[in-house]
């Protein structure tokens, strides 16, 4: 099924056709059925039981009219059962809706509402929560073994390109969140561009984000469809996440700043071996250069940072251990992907200048559903007729062609009709030894409108004074960047894939106005 409106208008081309998701997972099935395909913490499946049982599914799915143009939702915490149903529905040509776990009853009823989903499937932990979301029918995941008892789907239905592969919702708070239309175009030319990150049939990868998450479908797919191994833990934690790492020889991760910021931190971490580590990729927001050199000194293999959007157009990467004098950006275009950096009208602005991040790639969104308003704000269209897809990070490319970030459109500080980019701020606050995590946001001020206002988190055991820090970080900074001043905070709210909820930390200084 496609959208109900034009979609963005993304690269020509048909490449999508070499890797088509439901083909290459049976073709993994066949070529090594007794590998082992998925680990949680109770079951170990080889190639044959877990294909068996997507493959009985996609023919329950199928059997039940719930094939092609379907849209089947779960609302669930990772496990070898989830994996089993993703791959499922792709095989039976419905489209996935996987939901956060961490969202209000009244988000998900409307995300339900809005996707039109006749399935949903939930975990134990979760199944209260479905049964009052109002889905015509709710299975539980713990009972898929029993509820595919159809024959197994002999073949993968065939989707066209432009079908539906799954809708992803952000994980917000207040309202419905956009849902983002990703085609099994935008899916397969993501999949054929991941394995460059060792992301194949001969990767380990440990899952310790939710599926519900894009960072974690785009390392999780491509390793499924190429016939790897996945490791799955239900909730991230340092500890386990070593203890596995060391146990199942693991090979590669997705993993977000503040995972990696919390692994580092471990007493422990270096008694543990993690030779086997052939990669890592780092997405979500920057990553800070202290830590990056941390990861590299200590952590074997290559580390990737990768920046990009749920909606597809841009992808940047950056090879930390090749371009160690390159820590401060996110990196070059991806192959296949453009840039382009504008200012308030609209307008394209030259090399070097500091602006509004535009992108267009393979990997483009058709659109968000149900908005096609939404979709035009996040499109911005080129003197010659080409979409690209507004970021709203603000940035410019240096004489190497490397990205610079340097905040959210919307996160951006204006005091005395000076713009200040808080992510200049904070690596500067990131160089002081008691910080260990800082966040630095837009206050009231009487004087110059709006003023920064650092919140740090400092190291455990530090006890180094607000006022040192403010004083220390501002005698590095210029007149115009300067610090109102400093508190204290034990951590920082974040979102369930580990970005900084800058809004919670804002509202109650401007909420008292």
């Amino acid at each position: 099924m496609t959208s109900d409106f034009p979609r963005l208008r993304a690269p020509e081309g048909d490449q999508y056709t070499a890797l088509d998701f439901g083909t290459a997972f049976y073709d993994a099935i066949a070529r090594d059925p007794g590998k082992l395909a998925v680990v949680d913490e109770a079951h170990a499946w080889d190639w044959a039981t877990f294909g068996a049982l997507a493959k009985r599914v996609a023919g329950t799915l199928t059997a039940q009219g719930h094939g092609r143009g379907a849209r089947v939702a779960v609302l669930a915490r990772n496990s070898a059962e989830y994996l089993a149903l993703y791959a499922g529905i792709l095989c039976a040509g419905a489209c996935v809706v996987p939901l956060p776990v961490s969202a209000t009853s009244q988000v998900l009823r409307g995300m339900l509402t809005d996707c039109g989903a006749a399935l949903l499937f939930a975990d134990s932990a979760n199944a209260g929560l479905a049964a009052g979301l109002g889905a015509p029918e709710v299975v539980t995941l713990e009972d898929l073994p029993v509820w595919a008892d159809a024959d197994p789907q002999p073949d993968p239905t065939a989707p066209d390109p432009d079908d539906f592969f799954d809708l992803i919702y952000s994980s917000g708070t207040t309202g419905t969140p956009k849902g983002i239309i990703h085609d099994h175009r935008f899916r397969a030319r993501q999949l054929m561009r991941m394995p460059r990150f060792g992301l194949d049939e001969n990767a380990r990868l440990l899952v310790s984000t939710p599926l519900y998450s894009n960072t974690t479908l785009v390392a999780a797919l491509p390793v499924m469809a190429k016939g790897g191994t996945l490791v799955s833990m239900a909730k991230f934690d340092v500890t386990r996440f070593l203890e596995l790492s060391e146990k199942h020889r693991i090979t590669n991760a997705m993993l977000v700043p503040v995972q990696y910021m919390r692994i580092m931190a471990a007493p422990d971490f270096d008694r543990y071996d993690l030779s086997s580590y052939r990669a890592k990729t780092s997405t979500s927001a920057p990553l800070p250069a202290p830590l990056i050199r941390d990861i590299l000194a200590r952590w074997p293999g290559e580390l990737y940072e990768i920046y990009g959007m749920t909606e597809g157009g841009l992808s940047t990467v950056l090879d930390a251990r090749a371009q160690p004098d390159k820590l401060d950006t996110v990196g070059k275009p991806a192959e296949g992907c453009e840039l382009r950096v504008i200012d308030e009208a609209g307008t394209e602005l030259p090399a070097g200048a500091f602006g509004e991040i535009v992108g267009r790639g393979g990997p483009m969104m058709q659109g968000y559903l149900h908005a096609p308003e939404k979709t035009l704000e996040a499109t911005w269209t080129s003197p010659e007729g080409i979409d690209f897809i507004r970021t709203g990070d603000m940035g410019r490319v240096d004489e190497d062609g490397f990205l610079h970030l340097l905040d959210r459109k919307k996160d951006m500080i204006i005091s005395g009709g000076f713009n200040i980019y808080a992510a200049d701020l904070e690596r500067v606050l990131r160089d002081h030894p008691a910080v260990a995590d800082v966040a630095v946001i837009a206050v009231p001020s009487p004087q110059w409108g709006e003023t920064p206002l650092g919140l740090v988190v400092r190291r455990p055991g530090d006890l180094t004074g607000a006022e040192e820090i403010l004083d220390w970080a501002n005698a590095r900074l210029g007149k115009t960047q300067r610090l109102s001043a400093v508190e204290f905070r034990t951590d920082l709210p974040r979102s369930a894939i580990g970005k900084i909820e800058k809004r919670v930390l804002r509202a109650p200084y401007w909420e008292e106005r």
